[in-house]
């Protein structure tokens, strides 16, 4: 099981200083990597709540972080494809996969607030045959020395996109519905879990996933499964991953029993970290106590 943690992203905390010492922090720790999400804006007087009132720029961050540190992962769950062209994203991408020496997992989602779309400027209807074209030009143009392309979807000239990376960074796909879980068995290099998803069923979901694989003629042995961990440290136990620290290290051993191979903590999701009202010392403090607990055993 490789546990990661996800840096300061939304909310007051969310500073530089404070993404760099909870980076390095986790590096020293042994921590597998580190993670961000994607929050384009947040429509006035939506309901989704104080996490994603105000959230950073997930490559941004990451290529920020990857200057400062040497050896962990660099983790988005989830870019959102559809607001940007698969060339913009093969571009940037691909630079952040050399700057940080192959360090690059990049998650991916269809995106599901209408709002982003019209600020994006692209439809939001058959995101799913969208997704299957957008990786598989992506792709293309991080293996290709020349790419032409003419989809039902997108349109690529005949034309170079370099330099190429080095190393294909890991490719993984999220979405709870069945078709998404084929999907990511079918294209991706594993599936993540979203902050919503119901860790109590979510062996039955890897299930699908692998399935899938194994119809495609892949090696569903090999493909990741990621559970982002809305962890909220509690005197009380609550659900998954919520409670002592004590409880949620039982809670990730359970995880890796269900087939999961991979969690990262996320006190991003936690309102007592990233309400407007949380004194950002104070989320540091007990972002970078439960950095120290919950630290995997590495030997």
């Amino acid at each position: 099981m490789r546990i990661g943690f996800a840096v300061p992203v939304s909310g007051s905390w969310a500073t530089p200083e404070n993404m760099k010492r909870i980076a390095r922090r986790a590096e020293d720790l042994g921590y597998d990597s580190v993670w961000t999400f994607q929050r384009l804006l947040y429509p006035v007087g939506h309901a989704m709540g104080p996490v994603y009132r105000s959230v950073q720029d997930p490559v941004v961050t990451l290529s920020y972080l990857a200057g400062l540190t040497e050896r962990v992962r660099l983790g988005i769950a989830v870019l959102n494809l559809p607001f940007v062209s698969p060339a913009l994203m093969a571009k940037q991408l691909g630079t952040l996969q050399n700057v940080s020496a192959g360090r690059l997992d990049l998650g991916l989602g269809l995106g599901w607030l209408p709002e982003e779309f019209t600020a994006s400027g692209v439809p939001m209807g058959r995101r799913g045959r969208r997704a299957e074209e957008y990786v598989e030009l992506l792709r293309r143009l991080w293996t290709e020395d020349a790419v032409e392309h003419k989809g039902e979807f997108y349109e690529f000239p005949h034309a170079h996109l370099a330099p190429r990376p080095a190393t294909l960074p890991s490719l993984l796909l999220g979405g709870t519905a069945p078709v998404a879980l084929a999907r990511a068995g079918r294209i991706a290099d594993g599936w993540i879990s979203s902050s919503r998803a119901n860790l109590d069923e979510i062996d039955q979901q890897i299930s699908i996933v692998k399935e899938a694989a194994r119809e495609a003629g892949r090696d569903a042995d090999a493909l990741r499964f990621v559970v982002r961990g809305v962890t909220k440290v509690r005197a009380e136990d609550g659900g998954p991953l919520t409670g002592s620290y004590e409880k949620i290290r039982r809670d990730v051993e359970d995880l890796e029993a269900r087939g999961v191979t991979e969690v990262f903590h996320d006190l991003n999701f936690d309102p007592e970290i990233v309400e407007a009202s949380a004194d950002p010392r104070e989320s540091l403090r007990r972002a970078e106590e439960a950095l120290e607990a919950l630290a995997p055993d590495v030997g």
